[in-house]
């Protein structure tokens, strides 16, 4: 087993406030699998007998494509040409992988390389894109000797995504250590935390960034409210899909009162492949949000990025620039972007 240099000697560095906050990733790295079924789950699975669910369906696409949520979210900030720092566990069957994303600008000096192999993600979409996935952490599962201190005292964004479980709940700690601001993307692992860490999670967090799904799981699970969680947060982004990006503010000087705006999504003529289309937009969003763009161009940016994804099977298939970016905004908002 081979470790990259220890976390602990990284050099600090002076920062000016012109300087732009590092955006730490935390979270998975996979080669994922993912395969298509061109009938609907609907059509072939029985609600009254999920008790004893066993269903096998006829795939007519299978794909190995690179992945994991830090991973892609780093693929798009890079072709953005905005560096960030990838904080994971791979396995040896990565370094290529790793290398390429390097290229882009992203910083893997601080991944640990494990014996067992990269984290795998297999999904099966369906016609109504709906999907149903299963996960091997790998690699991921050694991800504990990875710690936030390097960035104690610097102007660093941590997103935390999902990881191990126990990882994502001892790294919320670590930032509410050492002081770091969060984004809180607790994804599918809300499934798989305990309520007392997602509690954690969203009273350190600054913002949110879920789907309308992974929201009423994150109600349910913490006993919160909506209104409660962005009484914590004071920002939070819900993505719908093909219908946008929700953006819910709570009041100013502590109002319990919400302020909702919906940020349209792209127009496509087709979606080749949603998977990883919401890696693409926190990328988009957290470009603006570190330069402290207003929230709804923040957005606007996500849905463009996002856009790109959709259109490629995989989640780092796509290409794009910000030529290209700068041209599909102009074309969905009516107005331009200024990088």
């Amino acid at each position: 087993m081979s470790v990259s240099p220890k976390v602990s000697v990284s050099p600090k560095v002076s920062v000016s406030p012109k300087v732009l906050p590092q955006i730490v990733l935390t979270g998975s790295v996979a080669i994922d699998r993912i395969m298509v079924f061109p009938g609907k789950f609907v059509e072939v699975i029985q609600p009254d007998k999920l008790h004893i669910l066993s269903v096998s369906v006829l795939l007519d696409e299978l794909r190995e494509t690179r992945g994991g949520v830090a991973a892609n979210i780093a693929y798009n900030l890079g072709l953005l040409e905005q560096k960030s720092v990838l904080l994971a566990a791979v396995g040896d069957n990565a370094r290529d992988y790793m290398t390429d994303l390097s290229i882009l600008g992203v910083n893997i000096d601080y991944l640990h390389y494990s014996q067992f192999k990269t984290a795998s993600f297999s999904v099966i979409t369906d016609q109504n894109d709906c999907q149903v996935g299963g996960f091997y952490p790998g690699a991921m599962s050694e991800a504990s000797g990875l710690s936030l201190k390097p960035w104690q005292d610097l102007k660093a964004l941590v997103v935390i995504s999902p990881h191990d479980p126990t990882q994502m709940s001892r790294q919320v700690k670590e930032c509410q250590k050492f002081g770091l601001r969060m984004l809180y993307d607790v994804g599918q692992q809300v499934s798989n935390l305990d309520q007392l860490d997602l509690r954690a999670g969203v009273d350190a967090a600054e913002l949110l960034i879920l789907n309308d799904y992974e929201l009423g799981v994150l109600i349910q699970k913490t006993g919160w409210s909506q209104t409660e969680i962005l009484k914590k947060v004071k920002l939070l982004l819900v993505t719908l899909g093909e219908q946008g990006v929700k953006i819910l503010q709570s009041g100013g000087g502590g109002s319990l009162s919400e302020n909702e705006k919906l940020v349209a999504a792209v127009k496509i003529k087709k979606v080749v492949d949603p998977t990883g289309a919401g890696d693409a937009f926190r990328a988009g969003f957290l470009y603006g949000y570190v330069r402290k763009w207003d929230i709804v161009k923040s957005a606007q940016l996500g849905c463009v990025v996002a856009s790109f994804a959709v259109q490629q099977h995989g989640t780092q298939e796509h290409k794009f620039n910000k030529n290209k970016i700068r041209e599909r905004y102009d074309e969905t908002y009516g107005k331009k972007i200024v990088f």
